[in-house]
């Protein structure tokens, strides 16, 4: 044998000798010999003496169960035959075996099964008989040369298949966008050996404690990437942990059975929103046990009890552990510039289809939920091949994500994946879920619906009734929209019934379809599909992030009621023309707002931080008394109805943020601290009686300070902490032996040591548990706080809503001022459109001061000229022109002044383009 093949079978025996037979059926690694499936590595807990007289490796005990090669070695047929009734003994002899040793070893042995080459047999599974009476002794020579003929056989197995191993264990199903495309996957479930009939002693699983309950949680989430919560840090598992760190751009390694990477947990809102904004479904598993009351409990020696406490996607990012309480300055200033902000639009789109044999006619129903800010939209309409009204529809919610049935259509999911896909950004592409098709059916919706509004009672839900007269469509779409947010816990949004609201209504709104909001860029410039360059850029001067979201609803929804249209503009022009210093001091109060809307709901779901309530509620208890302040001046100098409308309720409906921001403590709200937030316990008993509790433990344990003293012989002497340990008695290395031997030594330096004697332990222990047990008395209080604050939810949703319309309607008034704009005149019952002097509103500002733009004049009326033909060469300005009066048109009847001198505008009901 070649020195260098003997190098590597000496290698591959090295290594062996510390795992357990490699399984045939998987690769195996050329170059160590280790099979580098961790579901299939066995460690023997006993070694097998060795023959070191003879000069004998020491070696484990090579046990497979499984129906496959013993250790992948290829035996000598005369070896094979030479040891069918060979017993393994030691240099002391068969003493060396003990009794379990020897159980074990029984049911193995070698085989071999005749071939016509007489080249190799197979070590299959068999009984190797082992008797302290007949064993037969080995010689050295005779085991070196076994030893060399099985290396050589195997070094030319293991040359022959070079096999790449995955190490990860975890199955993940098809759900989550982007995590693990095409893998061939191994369940934990799949790791023990396949033969049922092999000893059960030997299938014990290899998995930690940890790792089990891991394995136990992935099984029930399979299609989520979990961060389980380990002490200081989150880590993640499996194929979890490949994705996380190719995402987050962290490092990956092998720790016992599992790929794991880890994040720390005061960054977990920045790593999730990561893993979120690339399409993932997360879910955080949090430690449900705190040390001090396990240790006191049955399962003290037990692991940490962890459940999944979260799920996060694109559509549901609610919760304390995602939104983080950052103000503006500190958004501008670069404080939280790692962090993956919300869109202005997070809507949850669940869609559902039925063709109708008889009239040949498609019916398509949406049910379109934005659980961040409570608001709901529902529609149900008939379709063509092309899929054009769904499509006018998506584009105009512009949703984060989309539910839709498993055997929905080809056309329709080829139109949905054209629009997911349409951003260049990985991280602003849509998400689709495909659910399970059964739930999409009408039975098994309105089952759902009923079952879930039929328990309300919740003051201003929707009523059962008010459900079941939905279209039938719509209810397929309500029932899979339940059933999908209770799994994040966020279902009380669709108890409300003013949050719901028709998406299309012929009666209130232009009919804008998808090709007019595509061609005319009147939410998207077609170039990158950012906002630059739309209608929406050049009227989105709002200063709140709610004014933000309602601006894109009046852009999208243009009025036909003249009244509405009227109001806004009477408003716009008091806001431009009025010099009332009370108009300036409300637009400043708008400014460096948080977003109260998203905050409102999220204290409503029940899953807001202390912080977070604390910054609500103050800007709201702030803007009402401010407002309150200005009322006298607001009625004496302000005439438009809508003005002097929104300012006066605003205040009365912002009450109920003062009585509960009184009852928190400023300095513990900020900084989280919930043992400490409630200044006032006397609505909370059991959190008044836990503190007496706590109160009595400390002051047993400073009176137990006289006995120490008079122990020690130091008066002057007092408890130390250090380290975050209390109550510790300190004592100088050189009066140790004043120190009763009973006492529990903690800590000690050079100069001193520190005790705790058995009273002030066991004291010290029951203070622990009290405060572990008052933080979870805090929490539950501080749930029912948010539910109290929560029965208000409507109330100040309807303030804020009112502070939106202030937000958009100085929003207006500035570009007005800005562009040099005219009022247009909005005439009922004409057909014209007469514009002088008319510009298109985008290319007038992003040309800017250069006035290069030529304005033009426009004259259309039902009774005279109806038409026009617009001729010229190519890079005239033939388009501009075309979509410069639709813009014009649409800006009038959102209220809004528009860009010429002069305009007199019928009213329309929709714009089409080509």
């Amino acid at each position: 044998m070649s020195k260098s093949l003997k190098k590597s079978c000496s290698n591959q025996t090295s290594i062996s000798k510390y795992f357990g037979g490699l399984s045939s059926s998987s690769p195996s690694n050329t170059q160590s010999g280790i099979n580098q499936n961790p579901a299939h590595l066995s460690r023997g807990k006993k070694k097998l003496p060795s023959d070191n007289a003879f000069g004998l490796p020491t070696k484990r005990a090579k046990l497979s169960v499984q129906d496959q090669q013993v250790g992948g070695l290829d035996c000598d047929p005369a070896s094979c035959q030479s040891t069918k009734e060979t017993t393994l003994t030691s240099g002391r002899g068969a003493a060396g075996l003990c009794s379990s040793t020897l159980e074990k070893l029984k049911g193995f042995t070698c085989l071999a099964e005749p071939s016509d080459t007489a080249s190799s047999a197979i070590c299959d599974k068999g009984t190797i008989e082992a008797s302290h009476k007949n064993s037969l002794q080995l010689t050295a020579e005779e085991h070196e040369d076994e030893e060399e003929e099985v290396k050589e056989k195997e070094s030319s197995r293991l040359a022959a298949t070079k096999q790449a191993v995955r190490l990860s264990q975890f199955a993940k199903s098809g759900g989550a966008a982007g995590a693990g495309r095409g893998r061939g996957r191994r369940s934990a479930e799949q790791s023990p050996p396949l033969d049922s009939s092999a000893p059960s002693g030997h299938s014990k699983s290899i998995y930690t404690p940890l790792e089990q309950q891991v394995i136990q949680l992935k099984q029930q989430h399979k299609d989520a990437l979990l961060a389980v919560e380990c002490g200081y840090k989150y880590r993640f598992f499996g194929e979890d942990a490949e994705v996380a760190a190719k995402e987050l751009n962290i490092v990956c390694h092998l720790d016992h059975n599992f790929m794991t990477c880890s994040i720390p947990t005061h960054r977990l809102f920045v790593h999730v929103r990561r893993l979120v904004s690339h399409g993932h479904k997360v879910g955080v598993v949090k430690q449900t046990e705190t040390s001090a009351i396990k240790a006191s409990g049955a399962n003290r020696n037990a692991l940490f009890t962890r459940q999944l406490c979260a799920l996060y996607t694109k559509s549901t990012l609610v919760g304390e552990d995602v939104n983080p309480v950052c103000r503006l300055g500190d958004v501008e200033e670069g404080g939280c510039g790692d962090v993956v902000l919300d869109p202005p639009d997070s809507f949850l789109l669940c869609i559902s289809e039925s063709w109708d044999k008889l009239k040949k006619q498609l019916t398509v129903g949406l049910v379109a939920v934005q659980p961040s800010t409570g608001d709901v939209l529902l529609d149900c309409f008939p379709d063509g091949q092309s899929r054009s009204e769904l499509e006018a529809r998506v584009l105009q919610i512009n949703p984060v994500e989309i539910l839709v049935p498993s055997d929905l259509s080809e056309e329709t999911y080829r139109l949905l994946q054209s629009i997911a896909n349409a951003s260049a950004q990985a991280d602003d592409q849509v998400r689709i879920e495909k659910r399970e098709s059964a739930q999409f059916e009408f039975a098994s919706a309105m089952n759902t619906a009923t079952e879930f509004y039929c328990h309300t009672q919740e003051k201003g839900s929707r009523s059962l009734s008010s459900v079941a007269s939905l279209e039938s469509q719509v209810i397929c779409c309500l029932g899979p929209l339940i059933q999908y947010l209770q799994e994040f816990n966020l279902e009380r949004v669709l108890r409300s019934e003013s949050s719901f609201r028709r998406l299309s209504c012929e009666s209130e709104f232009m009919i804008l379809s998808a090709a007019t909001l595509r061609n005319l860029d009147i939410l998207n410039n077609q170039t990158d599909g950012g906002v630059k360059g739309s209608l929406l850029w050049v009227l989105d001067h709002t200063r709140t992030p709610f004014g933000r979201r309602l601006m894109r609803k009046w852009v999208s929804q243009p009025l036909t009621d003249p009244q509405s249209i009227s109001e806004r503009q009477d408003a716009v022009q008091e806001i431009l023309e009025s010099h009332s210093l009370t108009l300036n001091s409300i637009k400043s109060l708008l400014s460096h707002l948080p977003d109260l809307e998203r905050g409102i709901c999220s204290i409503y779901h029940k899953k807001s931080s202390t912080q977070e309530f604390y910054l609500i509620s103050s800007s709201l208890s702030r803007l009402g008394n401010e407002l309150q302040a200005l009322l006298p001046a607001i009625q004496s100098q302000i005439s438009s109805a809508l003005l002097r409308g929104l300012f006066s309720d605003t205040p009365d409906l912002l009450a109920p943020a003062h009585s509960h921001l009184k009852v928190l403590n400023e300095k513990a709200a900020k900084s989280g601290n919930k043992t400490e937030l409630f200044s006032d316990l006397s609505g909370f008993p059991v959190l008044q009686e836990r503190r007496e509790q706590i109160q009595t433990v400390i002051d047993e344990i400073q009176d137990h300070r006289k006995d120490i003293r008079l122990t020690l012989m130091a008066p002057a002497l007092d408890y130390t902490t250090v380290s975050g340990q209390e109550f510790l008695i300190e004592v100088k290395n050189s009066m140790t032996s004043a120190v009763p031997p009973d006492w529990v030594k903690i800590s000690s330096t050079k100069a001193v040591s520190r005790y705790h004697s058995p009273f002030l332990a066991e004291c010290y222990k029951k203070l622990l548990q009290l405060r572990e047990q008052l933080l979870l008395d805090c929490q539950r209080e501080w749930t029912n706080f948010l539910d109290q604050f929560g029965e208000h939810y409507h109330t100040i949703k309807r303030a804020i809503s009112h502070l939106a319309t202030m937000d958009c309607l100085f929003s207006l008034a500035e570009v007005a001022k800005q562009g040099d704009y005219c009022r247009p005149e909005v005439c009922v019952g004409k057909c014209q459109i007469m514009i002088r002097d008319g510009r298109h509103p985008a290319i007038d500002v992003l040309m800017g001061e250069h006035n290069q733009y030529v304005p033009n004049r426009t004259e259309l009326q039902g009774d005279g000229k109806r038409a026009m033909i617009i001729t010229g060469p190519n890079m005239g300005g033939k388009s501009s022109y075309i979509r410069q009066v639709a813009l014009i048109c649409v800006m009038a009847q959102m209220g809004s002044y528009v860009p010429a001198s002069e305009a007199r505008l019928g009213m329309l009901d929709s714009i089409y383009t080509r």
